[in-house]
């Protein structure tokens, strides 16, 4: 597998684990528990890991990109 499968596939597991952290959070609201404060804090890791990974995947075509590759 190439580094640009990786970084994708590494950025398809952290949205995951992002969504998950965000569905249990709202669930724990929804049952009437508060949660602790640090627990807010938990969506920001994954959250700063795909962003750095969606701006990888961004700028990839653009940097891969040759002079005179440019399509009609």
């Amino acid at each position: 597998m190439n580094w640009s499968a990786s970084i994708r596939q590494a950025h398809r597991g952290l949205s995951i684990l992002f969504t998950v952290i965000v569905a249990g959070i709202f669930l724990a609201l929804g049952l009437g528990r508060q949660p602790a404060e640090w627990v807010y804090f938990l969506p920001l890791f994954p959250l700063a890991l795909m962003m750095a990974s969606g701006l990888y995947m961004f700028a990839l075509p653009h940097v891969r990109k040759q002079p005179g590759d440019e399509r009609a």
